[in-house]
């Protein structure tokens, strides 16, 4: 669910030399309080989010309606879904959604290739829920030599996870799956297969399919990348927002939040009901529900959390560079947590931080 680099950098590119950014808002001709001030509300919010349990944030408000109450009735609740970053990030930055749930690094390559213009990241989502799942016999980083390994896509966010803890563990993987290991970028459903049939040794994925190696094709988890990260949290899924909604349209933005805090509440002290609601939309979406035990060992190994784990991102963008997939990037200011913490110190909550420390 992510983005970057060779062809996934040349299309985000491509894509972006061809629209204007200054003028990727929403609703802009649809504004119910003005153009400018604290509570300004546009007249329509265009969401984006994915069918996928990483966004079940996103699910469940919009199944539940947490965001359309939120919104009240002057502004329009409009929203569309993505199965993968790069196209997400060109929609926003094309003026087709205002917002949307996200990975971090097509996050962090659409703040590099607007130089820092196109998007903020308001809140925190998901943490979590991913990792290497291996067939028997593969018990250590050695084992992996000789290899076939797949990835999502070329330098989205597992696959920059994977290379780095290959480099740190003494194993080279080039972009055209050489070296010590054989890494193989493709669509979770043909790494689905091919780890069932044996034509893959590994896959390091995100939830769902991190259960469903595990369940269905009976992998074993050689690594949880949580235990790779301080306080086993790291930052799967985050909220995004274009800078020209936020500057002309803050109230609606901070209703917007209002509609996320409560569904991570849901999450929180309707856990199975939450699964319910996430699984529904799921279903309404792709046409098929996950089965009970991935959905269960799914939310299991999330953490739905508003806290954007600001650290991980800034660490994330690192291990990119030194992969070779990304180029050196200022990441400073791509947060704007203001409104989210306003939200959370007028309920009594812990206010996050945006820090890389």
């Amino acid at each position: 669910m992510s983005s970057r680099t060779t062809r996934a950098l040349a299309a985000a590119a491509a894509a972006l030399l061809s629209v204007s950014l200054l003028t990727a808002c929403g609703g802009d001709d649809e504004a119910a309080g003005g153009s400018t001030g604290g509570t300004a509300e546009a007249g329509t919010l265009r969401l984006g989010y994915f069918p996928n349990i990483t966004h079940a944030p996103a699910l469940i408000g919009v199944n539940k309606k947490f965001f359309e109450t939120a919104l009240g009735t002057g502004t329009k609740l409009d929203t569309k879904t993505f199965n993968a970053g790069p196209a997400a990030i060109e929609a926003l930055f094309s003026g087709a959604i205002d917002a949307t749930y996200i990975g971090p690094n097509p996050a962090i390559n659409g703040w590099a290739q607007s130089k820092g213009t196109g998007l903020k990241i308001i809140a925190g989502s998901t943490s979590g829920g991913a990792g290497l799942v291996v067939k028997e016999g593969i018990n250590s980083p050695a084992d992996l030599k000789g290899k076939k390994i797949a990835t999502p896509q070329l330098g989205n966010t597992q696959d920059v996870a994977l290379r780095a803890w290959l480099k740190e563990n003494g194993l080279n993987a080039d972009q055209q799956g050489g070296g010590d290991v054989s890494v193989l970028p493709q669509d979770n459903a043909t790494a689905l297969q091919a780890f069932a049939q044996g034509a893959i040794d590994g896959a390091w994925v995100p939830e769902p399919n991190y259960s469903r190696l595990l369940l269905e094709s009976k992998g074993k988890v050689l690594v949880d990348e949580k235990t790779l990260w301080p306080n086993e949290l790291f930052v799967t899924t985050h909220l995004i927002v274009t800078q020209d909604f936020l500057k002309k349209y803050p109230g609606t933005v901070k209703k917007l939040l209002q509609g996320h805090l409560q569904s991570l509440d849901y999450i929180e002290k309707n856990n199975a009901e939450a699964q319910t609601a996430a699984n529904a939309q799921i279903e309404a979406l792709s046409g098929k529900p996950l089965k009970d035990d991935v959905l269960q060992a799914s939310f299991k190994n999330l953490t739905y959390t508003a806290d954007p784990v600001a650290s991980s991102l800034f660490t994330s963008a690192k291990h990119a560079e030194e992969v070779g997939l990304l180029k050196p990037v200022d990441l400073e200011g791509i947060y704007d947590l203001g409104p989210l913490n306003e939200l959370l110190k007028a309920a009594g909550k812990p206010e996050v931080s945006d820090s890389a420390a």
